[in-house]
């Protein structure tokens, strides 16, 4: 048989039936088709030499296998979704996260915050969301790889995880932007989009960049990729290169455009002069990593007039959370190997550290301030080869998320304290739904 990009599939022996663990463990008969990858890679970007470049950039982006995740942690990571997003939205919270926050964070440009990335772990017992983050990158990295996964057993291929759900993926990321235009209180026709990083031909997703590039040209919205020193202001419109500017689709991590590079931004952000999204107050509601001390808290969430409904979900779901501080330092550093520091403002697992990791070093710095410790949870596993014994690597889950929707589900497999996307054998892979263990 073949595949939806005409790659030539040889039947194999179906997998064993059991739990998504038991999958994770044993099953390789569903692997990343290289060839195919190519193909579709060339196929979005236009050159084979931007298709080269993505392998050359980031060679260990896709992982070889998917990962196997049970039906009952999808329905409660969707809850978790919901719960979080209810809360946000209230007055209540708005006004106790926005009361600590910056001055730029109580701008409201009206845009919800394209890409919101709610990471989990989930696997087995195990359950955790792990942080929220406001500038997820990967989206369009992992419809790519949607159209180069192949499947040769029929038991366990995903519904829809083909060229067709990677479209509709596709399809839903330019409605999001569409929408978000439409927020920001925008009748005209939104014409131009620029994608903002700090020198962004350097960053390790560049190639992502020229996939988003290509996909809104597909659209009939022209896009330009730019450093935010190449951007000014000029009577009341952003302007990059001699061109104005509609929406900046931000994937700078200087979220509350701080920095000097960032001050045209910041600028046409505050005048309205372009809708930014995702922006200082996003980040702000939803990313700053002490507000999962707020949402793993009963007497906080009492206190914010949640529903003991959803605070059962949200306790249920977010592993406890503390600033750390003078008061509770000593507890913390006794309890360290159970838990895991992050700063309050933290990306990418930058400066983020398992406590039974932790040097006296490292140590003094976190409890000079700015840091959250979060109860830990065990990743998942996915063995990559079937040699015994196999090689075994951890993972974690992404949802993309935008108004409260699952957009998409990815895994991200990885060797070492954190995700890093330099791990052989690791990066993106595709999320099948697996089989509850018996008694879930």
């Amino acid at each position: 048989m073949s595949d939806d990009l005409g790659t030539t599939v040889e039947p194999c022996t179906p997998v064993p039936a059991g739990s998504s663990e038991q999958l994770n463990a044993e099953c390789f008969c569903l692997a990343l088709d290289e060839a195919a990858l190519a193909r579709a890679l060339q196929a979005q970007l236009g050159s084979p030499a931007l298709a080269a470049l993505l392998r050359e950039r980031c060679p260990t982006a896709f992982s070889a296998h998917p990962v196997f995740v049970a039906p009952s942690h999808l329905a409660r990571m969707a809850a978790l979704v919901q719960a979080v997003d209810g809360v946000v939205r209230s007055p209540a919270w708005r006004d106790a996260v926005l009361e600590r926050a910056p001055e730029v964070a109580r701008h409201d440009p009206g845009a919800r915050g394209v890409f919101l990335g709610y990471d989990f772990h989930a696997a087995g017992g195990a359950f955790g969301l792990i942080e929220i983050n406001t500038n997820a990158g990967g989206a369009m990295l992992n419809a790519v790889l949607a159209r180069a996964q192949r499947a040769c057993c029929a038991e366990v291929a995903r519904p829809g995880g083909d060229a067709a759900s990677a479209d509709a993926f596709e399809a839903a990321i330019v409605a999001m932007f569409r929408a978000e235009w439409r927020r920001g209180g925008r009748d005209a026709p939104l014409r131009r989009i620029a994608i903002v990083d700090e020198a962004p031909a350097g960053q390790y997703l560049y190639p992502e960049f020229l996939l988003f590039q290509r996909l809104f040209a597909r659209h009939g919205l022209e896009a330009a990729i730019a450093d935010p020193r190449e951007l000014s202001l000029r009577r009341g419109r952003l302007v990059h290169a001699g061109q104005p500017v509609d929406l900046v689709y931000n994937r700078l991590t200087d979220f509350m455009l701080d920095a000097p590079s960032s001050a045209a931004l910041r600028a046409a952000h505050l005048a309205g002069a372009a809708l930014v999204t995702p922006h200082p107050q996003a980040h702000a509601l939803y990313a700053d990593k002490r507000n999962l001390t707020w949402l793993s808290e009963p007497a906080m969430l009492d206190a914010l007039g949640v529903p003991p409904a959803v605070q059962a979900v949200l306790l249920d779901g977010i592993p406890r959370t503390e600033v750390v501080d003078a008061a509770n330092a000593a507890r913390l550093w006794s309890a360290r190997r159970r838990l895991f520091f992050k700063p309050f403002a933290g990306y990418g697992s930058r400066a983020a550290y398992r406590g039974d990791k932790l040097t006296q070093r490292v140590w003094e710095e976190i409890r000079a301030g700015g840091y959250v410790a979060q109860a830990l949870v065990a990743p998942g596993e996915r063995a990559v080869a079937p040699s015994a014994p196999s090689r075994v690597l951890k993972y974690d889950l992404r949802e993309y998320v935008y108004d409260a929707a699952v957009q998409w589900t990815a895994a991200r497999l990885y060797q070492g304290q954190a995700t890093n996307f330099r791990t052989p054998g690791g990066g993106f892979a595709p999320v099948y739904p697996g089989c509850d263990a018996p008694g879930a």
